[in-house]
């Protein structure tokens, strides 16, 4: 019994011991957003970093390679890296952008009436043999076969697959329409070329929205609410688009519109009227055509990055696979169709090349991966005791300011010095970096603000700081 005892007592000092241990590792390490007490610190983050311009072009290959300033900065930085060609690793900065990107996404789509699915990526052959798309996608179809012979392919694109998901619910009603139904997911495209990183790759994450209505006029309303949708969540990004006539291409339908981000290593040509709001792609004009078809006006042609495109399809899939539904005289009728594409990776790289300078990234601020960093003084420096003040402004700011709770990282390379940490976080595009330097150690103790997006500095108090912060928008 005795010596039951003594093991019982043994236990319990190892579990004692064991539960401070876990809690002291839970304070100090933590990969997801911290709880109270926790700090998320910089020197734990996976962040591959290549910031020298050699080690750059070694991991994309060739110099060549690098053609587009996102494509560079990203690597440089450590946002993405190359698994093989036209496929990228997408690192945790990268991943938290595209998470706040597609919270955004969301919102306005579901902010129409949108419904969140989620379809398998693998397809098989015969969805796309009915629409005839299997011989005219040609080779940007990945194909594959299983152990049986069957045929599929990893699907850039979905008309077939959610028009026989629909045409598989042999009861609805037109009192059910219109659906909106849409899906973030990765697609695959065997890009011949890839190129421009996450501009043009072979892996990529897209929302495809698929709409049914019951009317061809019902079908132009939902038409016109999704590209009301589009350009609130480019509004929203602070990114600058041109909305543009386009060919329906082998998507098919009758009516098609792309949403450009005007750049000048854009891969389309886009028509543009200075005095109307007249937009198309080229691809649609003829080569003769020199005056806006609007109001007769010159065009003038410029270059852009599509980051979003819309189809109204009509019955083109409908018919084919019967996706019907009893219309308010009791008779089957065909569902009108929409389809309706934003490239979810493409408007992050696209994003970052028309706000970054050369050598800076800079972020739409509310897909910023976190929106404050913080630098404490170099250790063993004549400022180092203003780490503590530091500390402090830390732990109030996550608790004061709910918003922030996960976007405040602390720089605690404290072998570096705050000028060497400071170009870091300017490099990476963080929207406010918080300086502890000499003017932390005055009477009156103030932080350097550094407002990366407007390049404004502001020297605050404590007061200050937790004033200007509660500013900062957060989705």
């Amino acid at each position: 019994m005795e010596g039951l005892l003594t093991r019982c007592r043994a236990l319990s000092t190892w579990a004692t011991c064991s539960h401070q241990l876990s809690r002291y590792i839970s304070h100090r390490c933590h990969h997801s957003a911290p709880g109270r007490g926790q700090r998320l610190i910089l020197s734990r983050m996976f962040q591959p970093q290549n910031l020298r311009e050699d080690q750059v072009l070694s991991v994309e290959g060739k110099s060549s390679d690098l053609t587009c300033k996102s494509q560079r900065l990203m690597l440089q930085v450590g946002l993405i890296l190359p698994a093989s060609p036209g496929c990228y690793h997408l690192l945790p900065y990268t991943v938290r952008a595209m998470e706040k990107l597609v919270r955004v996404i969301d919102q306005e789509m579901q902010g129409i009436g949108g419904q969140k699915i989620s379809m398998p990526s693998l397809s098989p052959a015969e969805l796309w043999q009915i629409t005839n798309r299997w011989d005219l996608m040609g080779k940007e179809l990945l194909r594959l076969r299983d152990r049986h012979g069957k045929e599929y392919c990893l699907g850039p694109t979905h008309e077939e697959a959610i028009t026989a998901l629909i045409a598989s619910q042999k009861k609805l009603s037109y009192k059910q329409l219109p659906f909106l139904l849409y899906q973030v997911t990765r697609k695959f495209r065997d890009e011949p070329r890839p190129r421009f990183g996450l501009l043009r790759s072979r892996e990529f994450y897209m929302k495809d929205m698929y709409t049914f209505d019951s009317s061809p006029e019902a079908a132009q309303q939902t038409y016109g609410l999704v590209c009301d949708a589009y350009c609130s969540l480019f509004d929203r990004l602070g990114l600058r688009f041109i909305k543009a006539q386009a060919d329906v291409g082998s998507i098919g339908g009758t009516m098609s519109h792309e949403f450009q981000l005007p750049v000048d290593i854009g891969e389309d040509r886009l028509a543009v009227c200075p005095s109307c709001s007249f937009s198309a792609n080229v691809e649609t004009l003829g080569l003769s055509q020199k005056n806006c078809p609007a109001c007769q006006g010159p065009l003038t042609e410029t270059k852009g990055i599509e980051v979003g495109h819309t189809f109204y399809l009509g019955t083109k899939y409908s018919s084919i696979f019967n996706a019907q539904f009893t219309n308010a005289h009791g008779k089957p009728s065909l569902a009108e169709m929409g389809c309706y594409g934003l490239g979810v990776t493409r408007i992050l790289a696209a994003a970052i090349e028309v706000l970054s300078t050369e050598d800076c990234i800079r972020w739409p601020r509310l897909l910023a991966p976190y929106q404050v960093c913080l630098i404490p003084p170099k250790a063993a420096s004549k400022e180092e005791a203003a780490a503590e003040l530091m500390g402090h402004l830390y732990d109030h700011i996550t608790e004061a300011l709910p918003q922030l709770h996960g976007e405040v990282l602390l720089d605690d390379r404290t072998h570096l010095t705050i000028g060497n940490r400071l170009k870091d976080a300017n490099k990476l595009g963080y929207p406010f970096v918080i300086i502890a330097g000499k003017r932390a150690l005055e009477d009156s103790a103030h932080f350097e603000v550094w407002c990366q997006n407007t390049g404004e500095v502001l020297f605050l108090t404590k007061e200050g700081v937790m004033e200007f912060l509660t500013q900062v928008q957060v989705v």
